[in-house]
């Protein structure tokens, strides 16, 4: 039996993104830029080209700028209008949602993913949904949004899915890693979640990467965890107290990730945008040849 429609996506988007510093000390993480877009706006993006209907950000101190972007700027837009700036007037005004469909709820404290999307749960209600982190940009031209290509598997299997992409058996230690019986499917079956594991301990180099379709019993599992010995309330703990009571599966999903929250992940990610980019990219080839050593 099908389940009910994902219409709803959460956004944690309350972290202090410490591994972009100084950058982020006065701006959100959210907000640094892939070429002209932040990186929030690509975020939204690809929830709203995947049919999500309403957008939800967990938030904290220090945000205002997130809502700033999604709101309307009366002096500017005035004055690329009186100024005929018509194509600069497009881009700032374009993205914007009609009123309602952008929610925000505050974190008020830093503790964990987990506890960040348990701070959506009255607006989420009894129905699946789905989970972007912004850190996680994904390019996917000709292809449909990762997102969407969840919620299609939800659709499919009515259960848990997480988007999975293969890692360096060293760098296991830096993501959630799925034990699996079948890692090379396309639709792994997973039996077990360990949160960062070391080399020597990692079932399998199938990592969770930044997008999840989930059902809500998954609320009920985070309001029962206890905070980790970092003092976080991990989502991975939560998803896997609900393996082998819904079904829950990987997804290899079709599309270029970048790590945007590190300084390389996102240098790479703006290299690759400006690249695709017609009117950019022969002066970012020839850029790229300057500097190349």
């Amino acid at each position: 039996m099908l389940s009910s429609k994902v219409t709803k996506a959460v956004f944690p988007v309350a972290g202090f993104g410490t591994r972009m510093l100084p950058a982020t000390k006065s701006i959100p993480k959210e907000m640094l830029p892939v070429v002209d877009k932040p990186l929030i706006q690509y975020a939204v993006e690809e929830a709203i080209e995947a049919g999500i209907e309403e957008i939800i950000f967990v938030t904290g101190r220090n945000k205002q700028a997130i809502e700033d972007h999604f709101d309307i700027s009366y002096e500017l837009e005035d004055s690329l209008r009186k100024r005929g700036k018509n194509e600069a007037l497009q881009q700032v005004t374009e993205f914007l949602q009609e009123p309602g469909r952008i929610k925000y709820v505050r974190q008020m404290r830093p503790l964990g993913l987990g506890h960040a999307v348990l701070c959506a749960k009255d607006l989420i209600g009894d129905e699946p949904f789905a989970i972007m982190s912004t850190d996680d940009l994904m390019m996917y031209n000709g292809q449909e949004p990762c997102i969407k290509q969840l919620i299609n598997a939800h659709d499919d299997t009515g259960g848990n899915i997480v988007a999975v992409m293969d890692v360096p058996l060293e760098q296991t230690k830096r993501y959630g890693i799925l034990d699996t019986p079948n890692q090379d499917a396309d639709l792994p079956i997973i039996e077990g979640l360990v949160e960062k594991p070391n080399p020597e301990d990692a079932p399998s180099t199938l990592s969770i990467t930044g997008r999840y379709v989930l059902l809500p019993e998954v609320f009920d599992w985070l309001e029962k965890q206890s905070a980790d010995k970092s003092g976080e309330i991990q989502l991975t703990d939560a998803m896997a107290n609900m393996i082998g009571r819904h079904p829950f599966h990987g997804l290899r999903y079709k599309a270029t990730y970048f790590d945007c929250g590190n300084k390389l992940g996102w240098l790479e990610a703006n290299i690759a945008f400006a690249a695709i980019d017609q009117q950019m990219s022969p002066d970012v080839q020839s850029l790229l040849k300057k500097y190349a050593r």
